[in-house]
């Protein structure tokens, strides 16, 4: 499926948001690449031998792929899955809303539930979810994909999922934990409430317990995160990509003609910015480029 450019980056480049111009190419633009989906998310790149972007479509209960060579289409069916990510082996990890759980598809096609339970509790609905240099994975579990079905654990939390396989609880302070991402260093994690509260946090990374109090606060309600090698954030919310220093210093959006719910780097460089908006699947061509956990892009 090919499609015409249809939206025109629009980068703040006044004086507080001129350091959008270091990720954006002149004439950069947004491109729809693929639509008729009914709520798309947690896109993930597949690298080579892949070359391929696999996404959710929630409602439809079905994860999608899309690739310069074969373009859009549906790629198999799921219990709602939402986040999407690599593993340190280049497996990949998703979390689904029916499923109420964390699963791994494995190199021929095997799929595992990593972890579906806390305590012998179901989880409400996994959302989103990241990964350490060390391999544990952290995932946000909010309550949107229960649908009138009874929680048995008592919070919305951020759980760990370590190598072991045994699951902690990182955080209890959230209404709605939603997005989830690391520094590149892995010492820091962004996570984003997108309930009451409508912020992102930033804390500095405890290896065991909860959470401490954040560093700082991002004031915005995002949905989904990525970040690039040089630690900037790029957020998702209304009008577009909202990027973000580490520090939390805003430098500009980028504009989508929709409302995006999730976004990652991928392309053969990691140079081009995916974005899952609505009912459909949108890219830009960047300066910068995607920070990939080691093992992940490479698949080793």
């Amino acid at each position: 499926m090919k499609c015409k450019p249809l939206f025109i980056v629009v980068a703040l480049l006044n004086n507080s948001f001129a350091d959008l111009s270091e990720i954006l190419p002149e004439g950069a633009e947004v491109e729809k690449i693929g639509g008729g989906m009914k709520f798309t998310e947690g896109p993930v790149w597949l690298p080579k031998p892949e070359n391929r972007l696999v996404f959710s479509d929630i409602p439809n209960s079905r994860q999608m792929e899309w690739s310069s060579k074969n373009g859009l289409k549906e790629w198999r069916k799921v219990e709602q899955s939402n986040g999407n990510l690599l593993d340190l082996k280049g497996q990949l990890l998703s979390c689904q809303h029916a499923g109420r759980n964390v699963i791994v598809t494995t190199g021929d096609g095997t799929i595992r539930v990593l972890a579906d339970k806390f305590e012998g509790k179901r989880f409400n609905s996994p959302n989103d979810l990241a990964i350490r240099p060390d391999g544990t994975i952290w995932f946000t579990d909010p309550s949107y994909g229960l649908r009138g079905r009874k929680a048995e654990i008592a919070g919305k939390w951020v759980y760990r999922l370590h190598p072991d396989g045994k699951v902690s609880v990182a955080c209890k302070t959230f209404d709605m934990p939603n997005g989830i991402a690391f520094s590149p260093d892995g010492k820091r994690v962004y996570i984003a409430d997108t309930g009451r509260v409508g912020k992102i946090r930033a804390y500095q990374v405890v290896e065991e317990g909860l959470l401490g109090k954040p560093e700082f606060i991002i004031d915005i309600r995002c949905d989904g995160m990525c970040l690039d090698t040089m630690g900037r954030v790029y957020t998702t919310s209304a009008g577009g990509i909202h990027v973000f220093a580490g520090n939390g210093k805003k430098l500009g959006v980028i504009a989508t003609p929709e409302h995006p719910a999730n976004v990652c780097f991928g392309g053969e460089k990691f140079d081009t910015l995916f974005i899952t908006a609505r009912t459909s699947l949108y890219r830009v061509k960047t300066k910068a480029k995607g920070h990939v956990v080691t093992g992940a892009a490479s698949g080793k």
